[in-house]
């Protein structure tokens, strides 16, 4: 082989290995995350409209990471109001968790009630067994 053509093959070889930065690979929500309120209650058809996205301010758990069936805090029309994760976009494929074209909750109140009265978008089955979304399951119509 020639010396050229071995000092191509070098410089190819460099190229192709060479390490490139990359944004991790999102599991679940955190701060400041938008979110898309799938309930039928009156704030949640008022904030889908309004000019900024629901976005989470708080998440209550000690990692500070929400996942499916997780309580959250969400920034929503200018007012703090507590939600439930029930759907997330998890580019990280797991057993037993769907995956999600968006990050989805339902508002609910101090008690966990659910603000609406239907639930608008299919939930994960693995709720089922969440013992705080129970009157999320009683409202739901659909399950994935």
């Amino acid at each position: 082989m020639n010396r050229f053509l071995l000092n191509t093959v070098k410089n190819i070889s460099s190229i192709s290995t060479r390490d490139f930065s990359v944004s991790m690979k999102l599991e679940h929500v955190q701060f400041m995350s938008r979110m898309k309120i799938v309930d039928d209650s009156k704030l949640a058809r008022d904030g889908m409209t309004y000019k900024r996205a629901p976005k989470i301010i708080h998440v209550y758990n000690k990692k500070q990471i929400g996942g499916i069936g997780d309580k959250v805090l969400l920034a929503v029309k200018g007012q703090k109001q507590k939600a439930i994760i029930v759907g997330c976009k998890n580019y990280v494929r797991k057993d037993g968790i769907p995956n999600f074209d968006s990050n989805n909750c339902v508002l609910v109140d101090d008690q966990d009630t659910p603000l609406g009265t239907r639930i608008t978008a299919p939930i994960p089955a693995s709720l089922r067994s969440n013992p705080n979304c129970t009157k999320l399951i009683a409202i739901a119509t659909h399950f994935v």
